[in-house]
């Protein structure tokens, strides 16, 4: 493996992609792209995306559409048909990862698995703090999250920890729930051999855990990528749920059929 993807998506809130790119710059392992899943924002963020390509060292490329609501798995599919890589790895525009954040998960890939990693969530005021006197977050030490989490301006600080013991990241291979595209990886190929994200779920909610599903039920394991892979994870709104319980009931249905894998609707939609 060799060329990483690296799928940021984003919505209308250009300060934190700000602080999110800034951090994909500062890693430690070079050798990938940057790939900014738009999901119909406007000129401002477009402008700030605009001003990173022209200024990184890092290749950076743009997949956007028009505003029709929340359809994030429409758009990382887009983003995924500009890959030039072997291996994706899923974040959100408003998380913050460590320097070490690629190349932890270059470590923990293995063919035949996705790896899920955790986060940590900052508190609304904590958000706004850091946002407002632009902390460099990704920089900071142990000991300053420390201080926030005995401070309640983080919810843990227990993801910081590194694990050593490979074979708990192999317990629970068929587990699904608490894998978010806020940290997921996996190699492109098992992503396009389930056809991507499937674009029937529209509206916030589980297209991530749907994804997951397909994936284990062509035969792709979880290998977990807690204690290793960690992201700080801005405070924001919850997202409109009016589509809640229709995805939530096709998601239900999806984890019972295990022969369905291939989404519908899916990546290949897009040369």
């Amino acid at each position: 493996m060799s060329l990483i993807s690296v799928i940021v998506t984003t919505y209308n809130w250009p300060e934190v992609l700000a602080s999110c790119l800034t951090s994909l710059l500062s890693q430690d392992d070079k050798n990938f792209e940057i790939i900014i899943a738009n999901d119909g924002s406007s000129n401002e963020t477009q402008t700030l995306i605009e001003r990173f390509i022209q200024q990184s060292s890092i290749p950076i490329k743009h997949a956007y559409h028009q505003d029709q609501g929340f359809r994030a798995g429409t758009i990382r599919n887009k983003a995924v048909a500009l890959s030039g890589a072997d291996y994706l790895i899923f974040i959100d525009g408003d998380c913050v990862v460590f320097p070490n954040f690629v190349s932890r998960h270059r470590q923990l890939a293995e063919h035949g698995y996705f790896v899920p990693g955790n986060r940590i969530l900052l508190t609304q005021t904590f958000t706004a703090i850091a946002l407002k006197n632009q902390i460099p977050l990704h920089k900071q030490s142990a000991v300053f999250f420390i201080s926030q989490w005995l401070q309640r301006n983080i919810n843990r600080i227990t993801p910081l920890i590194y694990s050593p013991f490979a074979f708990l990241r192999y317990r629970k291979p068929l587990r699904w729930n608490k894998a978010m595209t806020c940290n997921l990886a996996m190699f492109k190929k098992d992503f396009m051999s389930v056809n991507g994200f499937d674009e029937a779920f529209e509206g916030w909610g589980y297209e991530d855990s749907d994804l997951v599903i397909r994936l284990i039920h062509h035969g792709i394991k979880r290998k977990e990528g807690r204690f290793a892979s960690a992201v700080l994870h801005h405070w924001h709104k919850q997202n409109d749920q009016s589509k809640h319980d229709e995805n939530y009931q096709r998601l239900m249905q999806r984890l019972q059929n295990k022969e369905f894998i291939r989404a519908s609707q899916g990546v290949d939609q897009y040369p």
